[in-house]
């Protein structure tokens, strides 16, 4: 055990390596009060350095003569994600840490390690203090996170100096800008065809089904998304993207995404159907506006639900791409609600693009999403992995929140290391975040709560909330409004829980990763044992979970079901009905 640390670094000046430092320096004393200076004696030295020669943003940690170990990146961000590993086999004690045993080189196997933050519906990434995400966003780089994506959703806003909006575009930057410290780059997620709150009425996309081959409407759309075949459709698009692109342009961003469906699309007989016509006669000019506005930025075009309206979209974009991927063109992002595309699998890649997937990390599983608290899935994302990992250069897991946080380490590091077992993920990230002492303890809970996923809303839960005999939230108490996944060790692991609790460190047991873990246990049980009714415990658990998330006012979505929210969002819809 040592009681001081000093870190030595000689090269040349560099913010992400000094970020580093501060990082692990933060770290420790919040973990364990031992104090990381730059000078003076100490019990262990860090000697930080860079080596070009270990692989792209690859590290090595190896014992030096003493008291010193060595980490070097083989550049700043290797270096970050060195210090990350390094801090991770750390045991922190009350004044004391044991140093990190983990020897060796490690190189990521994949360019692309991102997340997509959902910043809508009133979100934990919309409503949470920009403090706490620009934190959450150093813990996300310390595990190799290398890229992050942000939505300005235009549809909310009439035009870009609507008040609100440039709210937003502030918020965005600053999240963006935290990345950007810690040697993330940033990435934009766009729609092809968005529009404002105020788009012409003229201008407007289609979004009917029934015709022009669509047998059911996009989803998500908000009619506000404007037709590019409509005489000055294109000119809107261009437009509003060009004003976009600019408040964003002094950041390092690396993608700018285009975007099919969910919001987006046209069903209209000229842009029909949309993925194979309408969506590529729009996503050419806007992607040459990003190249000429954001010349070092790569275009990801994605496949968000081709084929599920309509048919012939992946063979179109085939066709279309069958003598090789056009050069506006760089990367296809791939995935949806049904996984990995099959037609990716069964004919290959159109234009022998490089694929980055999409995995769904936080709507599978409960619902409202999240409503219960963590959603860890470590057997299905190893599964994903080994299914579709040849077909592709990294993902942009898709995320509302923090509950799946063990979902973005799983996907971060398997990404990094493919062939690693999704337990011993688990295992490290329940060391680092609680103890060593409880780690496999923390597996075990991990594998029953992936099992026991699907809990959502009792089928008669408005009418429930909108009798007349209900005049206030507390009117619900002892009403059944959850449906149920089965758990029949719910007590067992309750209980195993709250025995784990007693061997955690205080930093560990009031931090919100271990609330959330605790939290979903505790309802797990709770709606159990009352066979989904609202209880004066699972109001408190519920309320809880809303309180970390910020989400009192949101979408019901993405905010836990609390007798409150669900009187709110039910009332609210039930008087606006004539």
């Amino acid at each position: 055990m040592v009681r001081a640390i000093r870190v030595d670094y000689e090269g040349d000046p560099d913010n992400i390596v000094e970020r580093a430092i501060e990082l692990f320096t933060e770290r420790s004393a919040e973990r364990s009060r031992v104090p990381v200076t730059r000078a003076g004696t100490a019990d262990l030295i860090l000697r930080l350095g860079l080596d070009a020669t270990i692989g792209a943003e690859g590290f090595r940690i190896a014992q030096a003569a003493g008291n010193v170990i060595e980490l070097t990146g083989n550049d700043p961000r290797g270096l970050l994600y060195g210090v990350g590993k390094f801090a991770r086999g750390c045991r922190f004690g009350d004044g004391a840490i044991e140093p990190s045993s983990w020897r060796g080189v490690s190189v990521p196997a994949r360019p692309v390690r991102g997340i997509y933050f959902a910043t809508h519906f009133g979100n934990y990434y919309e409503a949470a203090p920009v403090e706490e995400i620009e934190r959450y966003v150093e813990d996300l780089a310390l595990w190799g996170c290398n890229t992050l994506s942000v939505w300005f959703d235009m549809h909310q806003y009439a035009g870009i100096t609507d008040p609100k909006a440039q709210q937003m575009i502030t918020r965005l930057r600053r999240i963006l800008n935290a990345a950007n410290r810690v040697g993330i780059r940033a990435a934009l997620t766009t729609l092809a065809n968005e529009g404002y709150a105020n788009s012409p009425e003229a201008l407007r996309a289609d979004w009917t089904a029934g015709h022009d081959g669509y047998t059911s409407p996009p989803g998500g759309h908000y009619h506000r998304e404007i037709c590019p075949s409509e005489p000055g459709g294109l000119d809107y698009i261009l437009d509003a993207r060009r004003e976009v692109l600019a408040a964003f342009q002094d950041l390092d961003i690396a993608y700018v995404w285009i975007w099919p469906y969910d919001q987006g699309g046209c069903t209209c007989a000229q842009c029909a159907p949309w993925g194979a016509n309408g969506f590529l006669r729009t996503a050419e000019p806007v992607a040459r506006l990003i190249r000429d506005q954001l010349p070092n930025t790569k275009i990801v075009l994605s496949t968000w639900y081709f084929d599920h309206f309509t048919t012939g979209e992946w063979e179109g974009l085939a066709r279309a791409f069958s003598d090789g991927a056009p050069e506006w063109v760089d990367l296809l992002l791939a995935g949806d609600f049904g996984g990995f595309p099959q037609h990716l699998r069964d004919h290959g890649v159109p234009g022998d693009l490089p694929v980055v997937s999409f995995p769904e990390i936080s709507m599978e599983g409960n619902s409202p999403w999240g409503g219960y608290g963590m959603n860890p899935r470590p057997a299905n994302w190893e599964a994903y992995e080994r299914r579709n990992g040849s077909l592709i250069s990294g993902s942009f897991p898709y995320s509302e929140g923090i509950y799946e946080d063990i979902n973005k380490v799983l996907l971060l590091q398997l990404n990094w290391a493919p062939e690693r077992p999704a337990n011993d993920i688990v295992e490290e990230y329940a060391s680092y975040e609680f103890s060593p002492d409880v780690a496999h303890n923390i597996v075990s809970v991990v594998s029953t709560m992936e099992a026991g996923l699907g809990h959502g809303l009792s089928p008669d839960v408005r009418e429930q909330v909108t009798t007349s005999e209900v005049h206030t939230p507390d009117d619900l108490c002892g009403k059944v409004l959850y449906r149920v996944a089965e758990q029949p060790h719910a007590q067992d692991t309750i209980d195993l829980l709250d025995a784990v609790a007693l061997r955690l460190p205080n930093w560990a047991r009031t931090a919100w990763r271990w609330r959330l873990l605790w939290l979903r246990a505790a309802l797990d049980s709770e709606l159990h044992r009352g066979g989904g009714q609202s209880t004066h415990l699972t109001e408190a658990y519920i309320g809880e979970l809303a309180g970390l998330y910020h989400t009192t006012e949101a979408l019901l979505a993405v905010t836990p079901p609390t007798r409150s929210a669900l009187f709110r969002i039910f009332r609210e819809q039930h008087d606006r009905e004539p």
